[in-house]
């Protein structure tokens, strides 16, 4: 591990899994944040999120992106950003792809609905659902519950964005078993990855709102620095239809903001005087994150977003019609838990609060298809 900086995440001074396990040389030579990694891969909430919504709630279109490719995109803007600056890049690929595994059925049209029904039991959060999900609901293992992921990787779930000084019921909870230190600030790692989450939605969401016609470039010329970018492309590629320089201008949206994270982090590293993990989680600021200059450029691209995308008419529309399939999915099984499958019953607490989080939590694991057909076949119409 000599090509790791000081300041990074070591495997070896690791603190470790809550629940201790035997040394099995049987599956492989792989450190705690690479077993981490592939526990998270190999789990069924990770492959769900292959029809959980990114923009597009049940896309028609094969090429649109869901939770799923979003993920992966993540994870490897993250690896780029880590190895630049000397990081674990098995640590980051593995908090960048776990990072939205809470999410619920039809993106954030489905958690405003699951948090207004849980609201008297507590309230949702996919941030600490994705915790909540990973150490307890994902159970493959006969000897402990959850995937008995590391201390780091739990710790950068938990606070990826700053430390938390208020967490709900969910988070509380699983911080009660594993003190994740949430007053302190997260990993270099932690913040690469939340980094990393922004930089591939700003720019693939574009992409995406384009192909399915909702936006047009002209559009994205009321942006100063899109339309400098833009420009330059077709001064290069005179010759070619401006359809097909979209993802020209996408890659070249992210790799100028990936080299300004390098190059603003390195700076802050600097200036701070960082040491080593330690000194990350006690430098009382984030480090990892964009330049002034870049954060108003992506600030004022996702205000763009917002005005142009995703508060569209269409999402809109969408989006109430995924917010009333998970809303009355939740009173009726609050209302028969008879209908829930088997395996839920079986497990169903028999005094609220923890009644109807158990419920939240089946509803949360949903993907769109299977919330919608819960839907047609529970209520007896049409989503």
């Amino acid at each position: 591990m000599s090509h790791l900086a000081p300041y990074a995440c070591f495997p070896d001074r690791s603190r470790g899994r809550l629940h201790a396990e035997p040394s099995n040389d049987m599956r492989g030579p792989r450190d705690i944040f690479q077993r981490d990694r592939d526990r998270i891969i190999h789990s069924i909430a990770f492959r769900r999120l292959r029809h959980k919504t990114q923009v597009f709630i049940s896309p028609d279109g094969d090429h649109f992106r869901v939770r799923l490719t979003h993920s992966l995109e993540v994870a490897q803007i993250g690896r780029t950003i880590a190895r630049a600056l000397g990081l674990n890049e098995d640590l980051t690929e593995a908090l960048c792809l776990a990072h939205d595994i809470g999410h619920p059925p039809f993106g954030h049209a489905g958690e405003d609905a699951l948090e207004a029904a849980m609201k008297p039991f507590g309230g949702f959060d996919h941030n600490a659902q994705t915790l909540r999900t990973l150490t307890q609901l994902e159970s493959p293992y006969p000897a402990w519950p959850g995937l008995n992921l590391s201390w780091e990787l739990l710790e950068g779930l938990a606070k990826h964005n700053g430390p938390v000084a208020k967490p709900g019921w969910a988070l509380a909870e699983v911080d009660a078993g594993f003190d994740l230190n949430l007053a302190h600030w997260p990993s270099l790692e932690a913040q690469v990855a939340a980094i990393s989450d922004d930089i591939a939605y700003d720019n693939h969401d574009i992409d995406d709102g384009i192909r399915a016609g909702l936006l047009d470039i002209e559009q994205l010329l009321d942006l100063p620095f899109v339309a400098a970018r833009w420009q330059a492309i077709l001064a290069r590629y005179p010759d070619i239809r401006p359809r097909r320089l979209i993802g020209e201008l996408t890659r070249e949206q992210i790799g100028m903001m990936v080299n300004d994270v390098i190059e603003s982090t390195r700076a802050r590293i600097n200036a701070l005087g960082i040491k080593d993990a330690d000194d990350v989680r006690h430098a009382g600021v984030m480090i990892s994150g964009f330049s002034p200059e870049m954060a108003a450029r992506e600030r004022q691209l996702k205000s763009f977003m917002y005005q142009n995308l995703y508060h569209h008419p269409t999402q809109n529309a969408a989006a109430e019609a995924a917010s009333k399939i998970v809303g009355e999915l939740f009173a009726i099984y609050q209302n028969d838990v008879r209908l829930l499958p088997p395996e839920w019953r079986e497990n169903l607490p028999e005094q609220d609060p923890a009644r109807c989080r158990h419920i939240g939590d089946f509803l949360a694991g949903m993907t769109d298809r299977y919330a919608t057909d819960r839907h047609r076949e529970l209520s007896g119409g049409a989503a």
